[in-house]
């Protein structure tokens, strides 16, 4: 049996701390958070993805990754999530290495569009103030975000998932203790 790294250190509070700045990212899209809470998950997985995917990830959240068993036993352990081969039937996609296109990810439905999924992408850094032109819903006027380590062709594949809304899917960048949200709601342009 291996031996996995302790989740987070006060659950209850841990996991509030880390949801709340998850929905600040949200409705702030683009704005770069800190996720406070200090968990040492199993490599590849950076901090802030294992600490949102301990607070929102639960049995009944199907989880799709590319991290590797030792990351899927943790999550498993932790909070239950069942690990699916199907990406298009996962809540969450988790993505350390290469993104799977988001034409792969279920967009919900008319009926129901906040079944679409989430994809938690593990980037290179975050840095505000340059590179892609944010604009939409809680963001006055334009938001600049340069991400580094972003998959080719995010920014068209993005106006493809936009083009479904109110379905489509979202977007949690991550990088060490930081995170930033990509609402289905935004636009992204090219900086």
């Amino acid at each position: 049996m291996t031996r996995l790294s302790p989740g987070f250190a006060d659950p209850v509070l841990d996991a509030q701390a880390s949801f709340r700045a998850i929905l600040e990212a949200m409705s702030r899209p683009g704005r770069i958070q800190r996720i406070e809470a200090r968990i040492t998950p199993p490599v590849p997985l950076c901090s802030a993805a294992g600490a949102m995917l301990l607070s929102v990830a639960d049995a009944d959240t199907p989880l799709w990754l590319d991290a590797g068993a030792g990351v899927a036993e943790w999550l498993r352990f932790h909070c239950g999530a069942p690990i699916t081969r199907d990406i298009g039937a996962a809540r969450f996609a988790l993505a350390c290495g290469d993104a799977p296109s988001l034409d792969a990810l279920d967009i919900g439905t008319d009926e129901d569009p906040q079944l679409g999924a989430t994809l938690i992408l593990q980037v290179a850094g975050l840095v505000a103030g340059h590179g892609w032109r944010l604009t939409g819903p809680g963001i006055q006027d334009e938001h600049r975000l340069r991400v580094l380590g972003a998959p080719a062709g995010f920014v068209a594949a993005w106006a493809r998932n936009q083009a479904f809304f109110p379905r489509g899917v979202d977007v949690l960048l991550c990088t060490g203790d930081s995170i930033a949200a990509l609402p289905r709601s935004i636009t992204i342009a090219e900086g």
